[in-house]
């Protein structure tokens, strides 16, 4: 058995689309090493221009981008009891190099909250330094043990925050601006609607005092958890030693947050805005917006179309990432079919007739739909008025499939019933931790989060929990995910 087979088997509907998609259009491939992927360079494209989007919003909140090591000293995951419990299962260890065994293993970085606040325990020492605003790129290593491309691979690539402040009224202030960055991302360049709220206790990531999330339905039915973002509290500061000395000079810890996203976003976007033809990308983050596709029989036609088309290519360089498919070996049907696979928001085909009118004919991705005659020399305009009518459709046509997959339920028995059709499940909570396990054993589905805004309007202040039926006031959001 082949490794792709390996790592197929057992794939549920959602994921073999995802799979499909993400071979088909060029995404990534399997790695030899089981839970692996390779990005292939039109996948890692699209990564290219989700972060360099968000790397502008990072900086423009006034963060900086630094580097630390793939390699973190044992015993730092050892200091923060919460942290290393949480990681312990996934975490790859090396033990073994430069020919002998290593006096102190290294682990291959999870996360890298310990190494981060062992470099802010040097770094400061007054209120003067603070806060510290840093942002790094890198990959991560998970061991995870049910991999799926851009979902859940062994190793990753994100971006991870961590700041340090003097109050907790700040770093939390800090927490809830990255998250609403990263409801931005979603929503405005990825056309992807999100609920963002509270993780529950059992869902916190590991060693922080409160995670926020983002929280994305996907086409199965199933939710995806975009991103996160965590007021650390003191805890890792505890751990490590880093304190200031306030204005009074006093000695304090500070009050951390951290946050990321990873290349995970690339399969949200594949999982909500794919179809049976395969990739559909919104234009902000397309690595190419417009494709120009020439149409010819004869030599003579070739030269004069080709021509018209890097001409067409030049004429909107600067507004649009733009490419013309001269490509001989190939022809305009295996041209149109391989450039709907890849989810190019808009193809111009062209041909001699077009150039004798001065017209050219656009198809859009999304819709499908044949425009045909339209004018040259209005082309720029139009253009960009088309590419923001993609964005805005694949958004509009994401959040009413969000809204039509939500429903509200009273009892376990509705519950029960709705869960296994996928969708989000608004519900009343009593907050005890038993019920929101109870019904996880029993559905497989968990609490994705306590939304700061329900997707769908509810007068009900105050109900009784989906599980003990005991009255309660907190509203939350029950799904099956990844």
């Amino acid at each position: 058995m082949s490794g792709a087979e390996t790592q197929e088997k057992d794939l549920d509907q959602g994921e073999s689309l995802l799979a499909k998609i993400a071979l088909e259009a060029e995404l990534a491939d399997y790695s030899p090493v089981k839970g692996c992927m390779v990005i292939r360079p039109y996948g890692y494209a699209i990564w290219e221009q989700i972060q360099s989007s968000l790397d502008k919003m990072i900086k423009e909140t006034g963060h900086q981008n630094a580097y630390f090591p793939l390699f973190i000293p044992e015993s730092f995951l050892q200091k923060e009891a919460k942290h290393v419990e949480g990681f312990a299962p996934e975490c790859a260890v090396v033990s073994y190099a430069g020919g002998k065994e290593l006096e102190e293993k290294l682990v291959v970085r999870p996360t890298s909250e310990t190494i981060i606040n062992y470099m802010f325990s040097k770094w400061i020492q007054s209120y003067r330094d603070l806060p510290v605003l840093i942002n790094q790129w890198a990959n991560i290593v998970r061991w995870e043990m049910r991999t799926r491309l851009f979902l859940r691979t062994t190793e990753f690539l994100w971006q991870e925050g961590h700041t340090a402040h003097a109050t907790r009224e700040e770093a939390e202030v800090e927490t809830k601006k990255m998250l609403g960055v990263y409801k931005t991302l979603s929503e405005e360049y990825l056309a992807i609607p999100i609920i963002d709220g509270i993780k529950t206790e059992t869902q916190r990531f590991a060693g922080a005092v409160t995670t926020y999330c983002i929280e994305g339905l996907m086409k199965d039915g199933k939710s995806l958890q975009m991103g996160t973002s965590h007021y650390l509290g003191q805890n890792f500061a505890r751990a490590f030693d880093t304190k200031f000395q306030d204005q009074n000079g006093q000695l304090q810890h500070v009050h951390q947050t951290s946050w990321g996203v990873s290349t995970r976003l690339i399969g949200a976007i594949i999982m909500t805005h794919s179809d049976e033809k395969g990739l559909r990308l919104p234009p902000k983050i397309a690595p190419i917006q417009i494709i120009v596709v020439p149409i010819y029989k004869e030599q003579a036609e070739k030269e004069m179309v080709l021509k018209k088309c890097k001409e067409l290519e030049e004429t909107l360089k600067n507004d649009f990432r733009i490419k013309t498919d001269d490509r001989d070996q190939y022809s305009p049907g295996w041209k149109f079919n391989h450039w709907e696979i890849k989810g190019v928001p808009i193809r111009i085909n062209l041909g001699p007739k077009d150039i004798s009118s001065n017209v050219v004919e656009i198809v859009r991705r999304d819709t499908k739909e044949k425009l045909k005659n339209v004018p040259q020399q209005d082309l720029r305009q139009y253009l960009l008025k088309l590419s923001t009518e993609i964005q805005e459709n694949l958004f509009r046509q994401a959040n009413d499939f969000l809204i039509k997959n939500t429903f509200t339920v009273k009892n376990e028995k509705e519950f029960a019933e709705k869960i296994n059709s996928g969708g989000y499940l608004i519900c009343f909570w009593c907050e005890k931790t038993q019920c929101e396990e109870k019904l996880k054993q029993k559905t497989k589905a968990t609490i994705r989060c306590i939304p700061f805004k329900l997707p769908v309007d509810q007068n009900q202040e105050e109900g009784y929990c989906i599980s003990c039926n005991q009255k309660a006031k907190q509203q939350v959001i029950f799904a099956k995910a990844y």
